[in-house]
């Protein structure tokens, strides 16, 4: 493309601060839209006690376009500082306790991310995939040895990311909840669309649930890449193919128009079988492109320029239909 890209990246926690280390690398026209489902951790705490957002996955993301000069470093680095000690605010973040004043203050919250996206001289925004609270309900099984089909609800984020069953679906509460307006827009302006790496049932799926959110996936005319993980997450997606990622992500994005997916991209230790993920690719008419995207230490991160190229080959190759590539 030889206008800027517009680029928007859904997600949450460190997928999402890997996809925006690598776009930022592409372009300065991006959006970021977070999950707001965290109940664990710092934002838990905060959830239980204020009716806010949880900032947790907003400060990361905030972080990972922070600007490069020292001032906005040195303003990086504060907001990641967790407080010490054993009392009332020990393990907060710094970043988690400013976003929470600002959200308490302004009745928008994407005003209120964009006072903290200034102090940081943000490359692009960071938005909110809903401006309410949400909270995710999975349906799971395998808790059972002699009757491993039997399924149990589990309700919030972290109980699911700490289930030892296989989470099999995922839904919103509150049902109906909002998208937030400027999220939906930003979806349906982009030239270049996201989803993952991350926490799939938990930070990358729930996007496509909120109705107007979803709809706007569905029918927007950006380029639709998707990043599958490098491992698998355990409980969450213990024993998932690659295959099996795409097909739970294309089956929840149903209720909504469902999804159309331009590109896959994936790390070759990640793929056990890339002749089935290449025949899954070619039945939706994706392409496939793997490519070393793990970082040199070798530890299970990809690594934002790796990721920011074989982004950028996806943008310099014809949309729809190739056949997978390898490098």
């Amino acid at each position: 493309m030889s206008s800027p890209v517009n680029a928007v990246a859904l997600g949450g926690g460190h997928g999402l601060h890997a996809s925006l280390s690598a776009l930022r690398r592409i372009t300065a026209h991006l959006t970021a839209i977070v999950t707001v489902a965290d109940d664990g951790g710092s934002s838990g705490r905060i959830r239980r006690e204020l009716p806010v957002l949880p900032p947790g996955d907003l400060r990361m993301a905030l972080v990972a376009l922070a600007g490069q000069d020292p001032a906005h470093r040195h303003w990086a680095d504060a907001l990641q500082h967790r407080i010490g000690g054993d009392g009332a605010l020990a393990g907060h973040p710094l970043g988690n306790l400013l976003l929470t004043a600002l959200l308490e203050q302004e009745a928008d919250a994407p005003t209120a991310i964009a006072t903290v996206a200034d102090l940081l001289g943000a490359v692009g925004r960071v938005l909110p995939m809903s401006p309410v609270p949400l909270d995710l309900v999975a349906r799971a099984d395998r808790f059972d040895p002699e009757d491993p089909d039997r399924s149990r609800e589990i309700r919030g984020q972290s109980s699911i990311a700490a289930t030892p069953g296989r989470v099999r679906s995922i839904r919103l509460l509150p049902a109906g909840a909002p998208a937030c307006a400027a999220a939906v827009d930003a979806v349906r302006a982009a030239d270049l669309v996201v989803l993952g790496p991350g926490s799939w049932f938990t930070s990358v799926i729930p996007h496509l649930l909120l109705r107007e959110l979803g709809t706007a996936l569905a029918r927007t005319e950006a380029r639709i890449v998707v990043v599958l993980n490098l491992v698998p997450q355990v409980g969450e997606t213990d024993d998932y193919s690659p295959v099996d990622l795409l097909t739970v992500l294309l089956d929840h994005a149903e209720a909504n128009g469902g999804l159309r997916i331009d590109a896959v991209v994936a790390d070759p230790g990640a793929v056990p079988d890339v002749r089935v993920l290449a025949d899954f690719c070619a039945r939706i008419a994706a392409r496939l492109l793997v490519s070393e995207l793990t970082t040199a230490h070798g530890d299970e991160r990809h690594d934002p320029t790796r990721l920011s190229e074989a982004l950028n080959e996806l943008l310099s190759t014809s949309r729809r239909g190739e056949v997978a590539s390898w490098r």
